[in-house]
C-alpha cells in the first residue's frame, strides 16, 4: 500500500473512500491505525464506550476483498466509522446512558445503520452519550465522563460528545449523532468539527429511540458530524430519505446551492438579549459574515422572522419539555406530576408553563404545535427574502465540567452568570421550525484556545444548501483542526 495510515489519521471520510476503492490503503489497515489510537489515547478521553473489534475486522478483510475483484461497492465501502451510543446496532448495546437499559441488546440495526452499512461503513464502536441524551456534557453511570481534546477539565459537549471527540483526535473517519437541542451541533462548536442537524425526518429515526418506541420524535433528528463539509453531504445522502412505509410515494430531492456568492442574501443573528452570547462568539460570528460580504453576498445583520425571539424561545421550551419527558421512566414522570401540582395552568407565567408543558395534555401540545407552525410559515417567509441565516450555536465556547443538579448549573458568560439551559436558544432556532442547521469551525479563541463554531441555518430541505456554503467557507480557511495535546 502506498499510502500510510499514520498519513489520513484526520483526513476526511470521502478521501479515505477513494483511496480504499483504488486500493491504495486497505480498509483493515486504517481500522488497525484507529484502534492504536483509540488504545494509546482514550483512556484520557473516555470517547469509545463499546466496541466489537473482531466483527470490524472480519468486515474490513471482506471489504479489501471486494475491492481486489473489481466488485462495485458503495460510497463508504470499506471506511471505518463510530456512532453515538444511542443508535441501535446488533451487538451493542443501546443504552441512552440510562443503568436501566444497561442490558438493551437490540436485535435489529437502527435505519440510518443498516443504511450506512449499505454502503459500505464499518461502524466498530459507540461513542458516550449523557443520561437520557439530555446534557450539554457527556457522561453517566454507566460509562463516565468523556473530556475535551482540547482541555481536559472542559466538556466535549453533549449529548453526541463523544462522537465529536472520536472525529477530533482521529479514532474514526465519520459518526453520526441526534439532535433535539443542539445535540450534534454543540459538540462540533466545542470540539472544532463540522455538525449537520437535518430537516426534521429527513432521515427517518427508526432505530433511534428507546425500546419498544417507532413513532419519530418531535424536535429530534439524527444527522453527521465530520472533519469536512463534503464528509456531512455524503454521509446525508446515504441516511436520508423516506422510511419503508412511506416509500411508495416519497422520495428525497434535495435542491443543491445554485446561486453565485455575489447572489446570496445572508442574515446575522449574532446575540440576543434572551441568550446574551460572548464577546468572541459573536466576532467569529461577524468573521463569517464578513468572508461572505467580501465575496460579494449582500449581508443584513439585522433581519428577523417578523415573529418575537420570546414567543418563538417559549414554544421551543414548551415543546421540547413535553418531547423529553416522553423519555423518562415512569416514576420520574409521577415525580414530575408531583412538582406541578401547585401551578395554576390558566394563569400561570411562561415560566410556568413551560414547566407544565413537562406533564402537557394533548390539548395543550397542540396548542404549542399550532403556535409552532405559525412560526415555521414566518421563517418560511423570511427565507423568501433570505438563503441562510448565520448564529451562533451556543454563548460560550466549552466550559469546565459541572456535574452538580441542573438547577444549580450557570455558564460565565462576558463575566456574568447565566442559567445553563439559557444556551438553548440558539439551538432551538433552528429545531423548533425544523430548519437545517450546517455548524462550522471557525478558529480558536484567543484567551483559551479553545474551538468556535458559527451555524448556518436555511429554509426547511435546504440541508444542501447549508452544507454547500459551509463547503464554501471551508474554501476560504474555515477547516478543520486538530487538537495538539492528540497528535
Amino acid at each position: 500500500m502506498s499510502k500510510s495510515c499514520s498519513a489520513l489519521t484526520f483526513a476526511p471520510a470521502a478521501e479515505v473512500a477513494a483511496l480504499i476503492k483504488r486500493g491504495e490503503v486497505s480498509s483493515l489497515e486504517l481500522l488497525e491505525h484507529y484502534f492504536s489510537r483509540i488504545d494509546k489515547y482514550d483512556s484520557q478521553l473516555n470517547a469509545i464506550v463499546w466496541q466489537q473489534r473482531n466483527e470490524a475486522r472480519a468486515q474490513a478483510k471482506a471489504a479489501d476483498g471486494a475491492i481486489r475483484r473489481g466488485e462495485d461497492v458503495g460510497a463508504l465501502h470499506g471506511v471505518p466509522m463510530t456512532i453515538k451510543e444511542s443508535y441501535d446496532v446488533v451487538g451493542y448495546p443501546t443504552t441512552w446512558g440510562r443503568p436501566d437499559l444497561k442490558d438493551n441488546f437490540p436485535q435489529h440495526d437502527a435505519l440510518a445503520v443498516a443504511r450506512l452499512k449499505k454502503a459500505g461503513a464499518i461502524i466498530f464502536g459507540k461513542t458516550n452519550v449523557p443520561y437520557g441524551l439530555a446534557d450539554f456534557q457527556s457522561y453517566n453511570e454507566i460509562y463516565g465522563t468523556t473530556n475535551n481534546p482540547w482541555d481536559l477539565a472542559r466538556s466535549p459537549g453533549g449529548s453526541s460528545g463523544g462522537s465529536a471527540v472520536s472525529l477530533a483526535v482521529g479514532f474514526s473517519a465519520l459518526d453520526a449523532g441526534s439532535d433535539i437541542g443542539g445535540s450534534i451541533r454543540n459538540p462540533a462548536h466545542f470540539c472544532g468539527l463540522f455538525g449537520h442537524k437535518p430537516t426534521w425526518n429527513l432521515v427517518p429515526p427508526r432505530g433511534h429511540a428507546l425500546p419498544g418506541t417507532l413513532a419519530p420524535a418531535d424536535l429530534s433528528v439524527i444527522g453527521p458530524l465530520a472533519r469536512s463539509a463534503n464528509d456531512l453531504e455524503l454521509a446525508l445522502k446515504v441516511m436520508a430519505g423516506p422510511d419503508e412505509i412511506q416509500s411508495n410515494g416519497l422520495q428525497v430531492q434535495l435542491p443543491p446551492v445554485t446561486k453565485k456568492t455575489s447572489e446570496l442574501r445572508v442574515a446575522v443573528w449574532d446575540d440576543d438579549e434572551l441568550a446574551p452570547v460572548a464577546v468572541a462568539i459573536r466576532d467569529q460570528v461577524g468573521a463569517v459574515a464578513e468572508t461572505l460580504s467580501k465575496l460579494g453576498a449582500n449581508v443584513e445583520p439585522t433581519a428577523r422572522p417578523e415573529w418575537s425571539a420570546e414567543a418563538m424561545h417559549n414554544t421551543y421550551q414548551c415543546l421540547l419539555n413535553a418531547t423529553m419527558t416522553c423519555r423518562v421512566p415512569l416514576e420520574t414522570f409521577k415525580e414530575l406530576l408531583t412538582g406541578t401540582a401547585g401551578i395554576d395552568e390558566f394563569g400561570c407565567s411562561s415560566e410556568e408553563q413551560a414547566v407544565l408543558a413537562r406533564v402537557a395534555r394533548f390539548r395543550n401540545w397542540v396548542q404549542y404545535n399550532e403556535e409552532r407552525t405559525k412560526i415555521r410559515w414566518a421563517w418560511h417567509n423570511f427565507f423568501q427574502t433570505y438563503d441562510i441565516l448565520i448564529a451562533p450555536i451556543m454563548s460560550t465556547s466549552a466550559f469546565a465540567h459541572d456535574h452538580r443538579a441542573f438547577s444549580e448549573r450557570t455558564i460565565s458568560v462576558n463575566g456574568r452568570d447565566q442559567a445553563y439551559f439559557t444556551q438553548l436558544f440558539w439551538a432551538g432556532l433552528a429545531v423548533n421550525a425544523y430548519l437545517p442547521s450546517t455548524v462550522i469551525p471557525t478558529g480558536l479563541e484567543s484567551e483559551n484556545k479553545l474551538p468556535i463554531g458559527v451555524q448556518i441555518i436555511g429554509p426547511e430541505y435546504s440541508d444542501l444548501i447549508t452544507i454547500g456554503i459551509a463547503r464554501l467557507l471551508e474554501s476560504e480557511g474555515y477547516t478543520f483542526t486538530p487538537p495538539p495535546l492528540f497528535p
